[in-house]
């Protein structure tokens, strides 16, 4: 986006920001054209989460006061940053974002269902884009990208290959790489190469899967070996109670004889 458009890049580590006010000094210090960079947004501070009821905030308060120690962070120090999800949405929808000109703000995450929904709103973040798993055409731009082909007689298994297995464009491009220079046909070469990595991704998702229906099914059986056995335990125990009070009414109806009896 960069190199397109000619911007410069700022990246900014919100958990390095101390407040909403330093926050906004940093923002308002950036130049026109410029591309605003916060990656992975879902670990950055408190900013991103669902907004938590009155009681879970109750409990976080009663347990911060047992345990005084603050939080720390990755590297072991405490998070004195003080940035709020409402002080950031202000600074990109209020005056700066009116005064500034072509700047645009970028968020990454691994987890969007983990943020906020005021966060990504639409109409607040105009664009959502999921880099998702290699696909055939996404394929065709890094071969020509890393080997200089259009097209190639390999390209055929690749593609049925890339509908069947999860490769991401990572792991594609190192597959792309040529190995050895010494090799007469590296095109070739590095096409081989990645489909023996799909064809091994391929039989290592089919045994993972293969595995998981099998936990799965095991589970069931444990869970349905359970439920048959409480089922049986509380029919023996309804069977026993019924006997244990027809031998109650049999005793009062003898005595009842025999007292008719005497009398």
């Amino acid at each position: 986006m960069a190199n397109l458009l000619n911007y410069d890049i700022y990246d900014l580590e919100l958990t390095s920001v101390k407040d909403n006010t330093e926050l906004r000094k940093l923002l308002i210090e950036t130049t026109s054209k410029s591309i605003i960079v916060i990656e992975d947004i879902d670990c950055s501070l408190d900013l991103t989460g669902q907004r938590k009821k009155k009681k879970e905030k109750e409990e976080e308060d009663e347990e911060s006061k047992d345990n005084p120690i603050p939080k720390k962070g990755k590297e072991g120090e405490s998070k004195e940053s003080k940035v709020t999800l409402s002080g950031l949405l202000n600074f990109i929808d209020g005056l700066w974002s009116a005064c500034g000109e072509e700047r645009l703000i970028v968020f990454t995450t691994n987890h969007v269902e983990k943020l906020d929904p005021a966060l990504i709103r639409r109409g607040r973040m105009d664009k959502h884009i999921e880099l998702s798993y290699c696909c055939f055409e996404a394929f065709k731009v890094l071969a020509k990208n890393y080997l200089d082909l259009d097209s190639h007689h390999l390209f055929a298994s690749i593609r049925n290959l890339l509908e069947e297995t999860n490769m991401t464009p990572a792991d594609v491009a190192e597959n792309l790489m040529p190995k050895s220079i010494s090799t007469d046909d590296p095109g070739t070469a590095c096409l081989e190469n990645l489909i023996q990595a799909l064809e091994t991704a391929k039989e290592e998702a089919r045994v993972k899967a293969e595995k998981e229906a099998k936990e799965k099914e095991e589970e069931e059986e444990r869970l349905k070996g359970e439920k048959e056995a409480k089922e049986k335990e509380a029919t023996a125990g309804e069977v026993k109670e019924k006997e244990t009070s027809g031998e109650e009414v049999k005793e009062n109806g003898v005595s009842a004889v025999k007292e008719n009896g005497v009398v």
